[in-house]
């Protein structure tokens, strides 16, 4: 457990300060208990590998997997980006661990504030490392929907993420709600470099928010945009097509997992047909009247072609085609 927002001027200054500290974050953890205390430098922390994607603009590539595919649940990407004042981080991780893992990586890059931190959804491997930002000072923002997300489905992910993977990884995590809301847009200055927020209606889930740097017109879309991992509808399908029908302009588009795209035609080409085949099929279930429990092997099986293109794909499709003949067969 590292409190890795606290900064000091030496050393010393930490091993005289850090067990007031100590005390009072543990106050706020019960029934967390103190084993031990030490002072670290931040060099000597584990920080995520990070790469500049344009300048300013740093992204952590997650692991392209499921959760149940994964050995910790690391497996969105995470970014930052450093103005002339302060920093914005988009997307916090899937636990305390990493989040302050992504922590020390900012700080490799710079020593500036973290002003912000913005969570593009409620699924816990973008938002679970939130509480190490907000304890260095940045305000939490995420969409307007996101804390009622949050409160509802937050407590069972964090009791199915420590069942599958301990509850040593998973230490210290809690569901850290957003202290800003945003219901269509909102503008956030870093000191010469503005970021736009974009709350969108459903579509992968009801509380998506994308990310624009005016700088260099980055977007970070959140699972707005999948590459390489199976797209996960748990919003409104016919809601994400539409999203995607509508070109953003500007420079690379950094998706909620795998790499990050040159463009806009990069970047939601392959999932466009994959989830547009997926409606296909879906409406073909339904005009056949066909029960759910036969259903969703058609649609499965339609979408067969698209298998080797698309990582955890078998037990992602099903999950897909269940949702989207939930929602499609009331149209």
């Amino acid at each position: 457990m590292t409190l890795a927002g606290q900064p000091f001027a030496s050393i010393d200054q930490c091993a005289a300060e850090a067990p007031r500290i100590a005390e009072g974050w543990l106050a706020d953890h019960a029934p967390l208990v103190q084993g031990g205390l030490s002072c670290l430098p931040l060099s000597g922390l584990p920080a995520l590998p990070v790469a500049a994607v344009a300048p300013g603009v740093n992204v952590h590539l997650g692991q392209v997997a499921q959760f149940e595919d994964s050995p910790d649940g690391w497996i969105a990407n995470l970014g930052f980006v450093v103005g002339r004042d302060s920093i914005a981080v988009i997307d916090a991780g899937a636990s305390r661990a990493q989040g302050q893992a992504l922590f020390a990586a900012i700080r490799a890059v710079s020593d500036k504030p973290i002003s912000h931190l913005v969570l593009t959804h409620m699924h816990p491997d973008h938002a679970f490392g939130a509480e190490v930002f907000r304890e260095a000072g940045a305000a939490v923002i995420g969409h307007e929907k996101l804390a009622d997300a949050l409160q509802a489905r937050g407590p069972a992910y964090l009791d199915n993420l420590t069942r599958l993977y301990g509850p040593g990884p998973m230490i210290g995590t809690r569901v850290a709600l957003p202290d800003v809301a945003v219901a269509d847009r909102l503008e956030i200055d870093l000191g010469g470099r503005v970021l736009t927020l974009t709350a969108t209606g459903p579509a992968h889930s009801d509380n998506d928010l994308t990310v624009r740097d005016s700088a260099t017109g980055t977007l970070f879309a959140g699972d707005l945009v999948f590459r390489g991992l199976t797209p996960i509808v748990d919003g409104s399908l016919p809601g994400w097509l539409d999203w995607m029908a509508v070109p953003q302009p500007g420079g690379p588009v950094v998706p909620g997992h795998g790499p990050v795209a040159a463009d806009w035609r990069d970047a939601v080409t392959a999932q466009r047909d994959f989830l547009t085949a997926l409606a296909h099929h879906t409406r073909q279930a339904v005009r056949a009247g066909l029960p759910l429990s036969q259903a969703v092997p058609a649609i499965v099986d339609g979408l067969q072609p698209f298998a080797g293109n698309w990582a955890s794909f078998p037990d992602s499709v099903a999950r897909d085609a269940t949702a989207a003949f939930k929602e499609l067969e009331w149209e």
